[in-house]
C-alpha cells in the first residue's frame, strides 16, 4: 500500500508538471502566432489568439490544431476620405495545419464575423446623413434608416443648389431606407430604396447619389469572404466563411 501511495503521488506530480508545461507552451505559441498574424496581415495592433484543445503539445506533435480563435482590433472601413472602426472582428479557425516552428499556419475552414455600429455608419455616411435602425420589419430585409436635411445632403455631396431651390428645400428633411449588400466579400454598399420627388428635374438622382455610399473593410484575412449582413438594433453584423485560410508566413 505504501508503494502504491508513492506511485500515485509521483503520478499526480508528473501530471501537474505536464499540465504546467503544456500551458506554458500554448501561451508561447499564442504569442508567437499573434505576432506573425500581425505582420503577415499588416495589422496596426496585435490580435488576441486562443488555441483550444488539450493537451496542446500532442496537437503540435500531430502538426494540426483543433481550433484557434482570433480576435482582431484596428480593422477599419473607409468611404472616400472617411474612416471608421470595425469592431468585434473575430475568426474561428478549425483544423489548423502548422509546422514545428509556427512559421506557417493554414486553417482548413474558418468562420469570420465583424460589426459596425450605427454611430460609425453615420460617421462614414455622406455629410448630413444619419444612419439608424429601421425597425424589425425593415431590418429583416437588410435595410437601415437614413435621414437628413435635404440641403445639407445635396451640398455635402458637392451639388450646387440654386438659390430658388434652396429656399424651397430649407427646413425639409428626408427619411429613406437603404438596403445593405456585400460586394466582393469586403465592400459594404448602402443603396436607397426610394427617394422623394424634388421640384427641379434631375435633382432626384443627384439626391440619390448624395445618400448612397460604399464602405470598404480592410484588414480581414484575405481568404475569409464576408457574404452575409444582418441589421440589428446596435448596428450591422457581418459574417462569412473561408477555406485554406493562411494566417502566417
Amino acid at each position: 500500500m505504501r508503494a502504491l501511495r508513492i506511485l500515485l503521488i509521483i503520478a499526480v506530480i508528473l501530471g501537474g508538471i505536464f499540465v504546467a508545461a503544456d500551458r506554458i507552451a500554448v501561451n508561447m505559441a499564442e504569442s508567437e502566432a499573434a505576432d506573425k498574424i500581425k505582420s503577415s496581415q499588416g495589422l496596426t495592433s496585435t490580435p488576441e489568439i486562443s488555441i483550444k484543445g488539450f493537451p496542446f503539445l500532442t496537437q503540435v506533435v500531430g502538426k494540426e490544431l483543433d481550433e484557434v480563435d482570433v480576435s482582431l482590433a484596428g480593422i477599419t472601413a473607409t468611404a472616400g476620405d472617411r474612416s471608421v472602426n470595425v469592431t468585434e472582428v473575430k475568426a474561428e479557425l478549425r483544423k489548423v495545419r502548422i509546422d514545428s516552428s509556427f512559421s506557417s499556419a493554414v486553417a482548413d475552414q474558418a468562420d469570420g464575423s465583424a460589426r459596425i455600429s450605427y454611430a460609425d455608419l453615420t460617421k462614414a455616411a455622406p455629410q448630413g446623413a444619419t444612419v439608424s435602425y429601421a425597425g424589425a420589419d425593415r431590418a429583416a430585409k437588410g435595410q437601415v434608416k437614413v435621414t437628413g436635411p435635404l440641403t445639407d445632403l445635396l451640398e455635402g455631396a458637392g451639388i450646387d443648389v440654386p438659390g430658388a431651390l434652396k429656399g424651397m428645400l430649407d427646413g425639409r428633411t428626408i427619411t429613406t431606407y437603404s438596403t445593405v449588400v456585400l460586394n466582393g466579400g469586403s465592400t459594404v454598399q448602402l443603396r436607397a430604396e426610394a427617394m422623394p420627388k424634388l421640384p427641379v428635374p434631375g435633382f432626384d438622382e443627384k439626391l440619390r447619389k448624395a445618400v448612397d455610399y460604399d464602405l470598404k473593410i480592410a484588414g480581414m484575412p484575405s481568404s475569409i469572404k464576408l457574404d452575409k449582413v444582418d441589421a440589428t438594433e446596435s448596428g450591422l453584423g457581418f459574417s462569412g466563411k473561408g477555406t485554406d485560410v493562411s494566417l502566417a508566413g
